[in-house]
């Protein structure tokens, strides 16, 4: 069968998203309400545990949020005042259900569930330490590192154990946990990747975003601290500061892409910082032209910002079908040439004798920009000027993002211009990284020490690559790696 996939390989994959609630007694019904917000993050599988005061509840499964937890069934099953949720996209570990999480373990202190949105930078080595002390790894996933390790710690409670293995891995984290009548969220000291806190009601709640508080009705407290633990507790939230302070390093890509608009993040709204970024991109590289188009859904707000910074009319050009699934039928040449039309189709009358002005977050193979170029053209555009409302994407992500190869990134091979003539366009302009920055409050990057992740952009990769470098000299550890 065709994925729908090929016709999205400009876009970065959504990592994945976490949830975890205390004290109601529908609290799986409210961990699946708080992932359909998070849907966007993850569409390859998900899962909830809950527990009861006496026993753990666990589903997974392949598919989507709604697929798997409008079952009136499998709810009834989740029984308990805590639980935890995920939505996947694999960036480690292949799409199996072995991988679906929250990963569950019983340990000598009871029962214990994680979730996790990131990528250990250093999972394969300590795989390979801990198959060699007899641990037997039933996933391919980097998560169950982690519990490995808490196994293998020298004792203590679940808060002792956790902490011990956080401190053996390196690389991006946001977890929640669930253990006994606990339920635990956890930042990597860099805080590459979001949580939140919030309140519903005398419940606390942890979450991706801010979206998924909002669905249940929570209130929005604060950000989770980058290296900080919180333990919920009934009718407490403690505190924990058990890893050594590093410079903050928050994926800015959440706020050009990841995020849904209508979250905050730090302290921002992402829909402002998105529109902020078209105001910048068209301060920096506005062209001559009639009407400013975005390219759905993602290059909306950036696309609205760049139309009232240029007083250009702003039209919807292109019109995207929400109804595509994840599979089409057994593909020919000809429907593989048709299929950016599955999810994308031109809107002739804003279009055709005019110049135009497309406004799209990234590119990063470059293949969905030439279609949708070529779009332009047969819908009748005079001029088609593609603007990106981020700097050139040209080295892999590791930190929970699922990029390519460098090599086959397309900014990675050819210049801008190169990359104009490649899709086909009329001219082709990014936002500067310096402008990035300004649109986010800041006057431009600071060299020494910018305050988030932008290693896709430059290849300042601020977390070690441990397994990443051992790869490269080592053929067994590069096949393992992508095993």
């Amino acid at each position: 069968m065709l994925t729908t996939h090929p016709f999205d390989d400009d876009k970065l994959r959504e990592e994945c998203g976490v949830f975890g609630v205390l004290g109601p007694q529908d609290a799986a019904a409210l961990a699946a309400l708080g992932l359909h917000a998070l849907q966007h993050r993850g569409q390859e599988a998900a899962g909830i545990v809950s527990f009861d005061g006496s026993e753990f509840h666990a589903h997974r499964a392949l598919g989507q949020v709604g697929d798997i937890f409008g079952n009136e069934q499998v709810m009834r099953t989740l029984k308990g005042a805590a639980a935890i949720g995920h939505v996947r996209y694999a960036t480690t570990g292949e799409t199996a259900l072995r991988n679906v999480q929250p990963l569950y373990a019983e340990f000598e202190f009871g029962g214990f569930a994680v979730a996790h949105n990131g990528n250990l930078t250093n999972a394969l080595m300590l795989r390979r330490q801990l198959i060699r002390r007899g641990c037997l790894f039933q996933s391919t996933t980097d998560t169950e590192t982690i519990i490995h390790l808490m196994a293998t710690a020298r004792g203590g409670n679940v808060i002792d154990r956790l902490v011990e293995a956080l401190r053996q891995v390196e690389g991006a984290y946001s977890l929640v946990c669930v253990a006994k009548d606990q339920v635990i969220g956890v930042r990597d000291p860099s805080g590459v990747r979001p949580l939140v806190l919030g309140k519903l009601g005398d419940h606390p709640v942890l979450a991706s975003e801010t979206v998924a508080l909002d669905i249940i009705g929570a209130d929005y407290v604060r950000d989770i601290e980058p290296g900080e633990m919180v333990v919920l507790e009934e009718g407490s939230v403690q505190s924990l500061r058990p890893f050594q302070a590093a410079p903050s390093k928050f994926c800015i890509f959440e706020y050009i892409y990841f995020a849904r608009p209508d979250s905050f993040m730090e302290g921002h709204s992402v829909y402002q910082v998105r529109k902020a970024i078209g105001s910048q991109l068209a301060i920096e590289s506005h062209v001559e032209s009639d009407v400013v188009i975005p390219v759905p859904d993602s290059g909306v707000p950036a696309a609205l910002g760049y139309a009232e910074q240029s007083n250009v009319p702003f039209d919807l050009g292109i019109i995207r079908n929400h109804y595509v699934g994840r599979t089409f039928i057994q593909p020919t040449d000809k429907i593989r040439r048709l299929g950016v039309k599955l999810k994308h189709n031109a809107n002739r009358h804003y279009i055709e004798g005019k110049r135009i002005v497309l406004v799209d977050d990234s590119i990063v193979r470059g293949t969905t920009s030439v279609k949708i170029v070529e779009m332009m053209r047969d819908a009748g555009a005079k001029e088609v000027h593609m603007r990106i409302s981020s700097p050139p994407t040209s080295h892999s992500c590791f930190y929970g993002i699922d990029t390519p190869e460098k090599e086959k990134l397309l900014a990675h091979r050819l210049s801008v211009e190169e990359m104009c003539k490649y899709i086909g366009a009329d001219s082709l302009a990014f936002i500067s990284l310096d402008g990035l920055y300004k649109a986010l409050g800041h006057a431009k990057r600071d060299s020494g020490m910018p305050q988030y992740c932008d290693a896709c952009f430059t290849g300042d990769y601020p977390l070690a690559l441990t397994d990443y470098d051992s790869a490269r000299t080592d053929v067994s550890y590069l096949a393992e790696r992508r095993a």
